[in-house]
């Protein structure tokens, strides 16, 4: 397994840039609900006893990245979250709102970064120097460390949506296409959540007329 790395955030060091945020986002290819991304500015020089655990979010257990999330937020120097509503996504197409979301968690960092590392993606709007990484949470630590704040916000986010509309198992499956939720689905067809632009979705629409 993948173990992120300090190497890009001391590459930028030695370039003379101290406030460096590493963003990534989450949700990107559920069916259901906002994606979320964060941005997360790390002092330059940590010591401490959990770095080792910190990964790529995917690859955590809940229970972990709870506590994770919790100690990134005690050493953080500024940490923005941004959210892109299913509306958005389906006006404006998944990676036009994931953009959205990077650069609303950027506009959230307080004090402001000097540059930027983030999972995949480039920010044109956002008129900073940025690398895109792929695969940016397996291999650089605060990108990884960004999208475990966006992974529990975002999780945090689908359940307090499966209150409101409750049958669908978003507490469980939090959005993604699962066979169990396909099943929900088609049961009791889309809810005020669910992009309507995304196939699945899309396609159980059609169905219905």
């Amino acid at each position: 397994m993948q173990i992120p790395s300090f190497a890009e955030e001391e590459r930028l060091e030695a370039q003379g840039y101290q406030r460096i945020a590493g963003v990534d986002e989450v949700g990107r290819g559920a069916l259901a609900g906002p994606v979320v991304a964060a941005a997360v500015i790390l002092p330059c020089h940590i010591d401490a006893p959990w770095l080792n655990q910190v990964k790529d979010s995917k690859q955590l257990s809940p229970a972990r990245r709870q506590f994770l999330f919790h100690h990134i937020h005690e050493i953080a120097i500024a940490i923005g979250i941004g959210v892109a509503s299913h509306e958005v996504i389906d006006t404006r197409g998944i990676i036009k709102a994931t953009q959205l979301a990077m650069k609303l968690a950027i506009d959230q960092l307080s004090p402001p970064p000097e540059s930027l590392l983030i999972d995949y993606m480039s920010l044109p709007e956002v008129p900073l120097p940025q690398k895109g990484i792929k695969e940016g949470d397996s291999l650089c630590f605060s990108i990884a460390c960004a999208s475990i704040i966006a992974k529990v916000t975002r999780d945090q986010l689908m359940i307090e949506l499966d209150r409101t509309y409750p049958g669908y198992g978003l507490a469980d499956h939090k959005g993604y296409g699962t066979k169990e939720h396909l099943a929900c689905l088609r049961r009791l067809r889309p809810s005020p959540i669910h992009r309507r632009s995304f196939k699945p979705v899309r396609d159980i629409i059609y169905q219905e007329k």
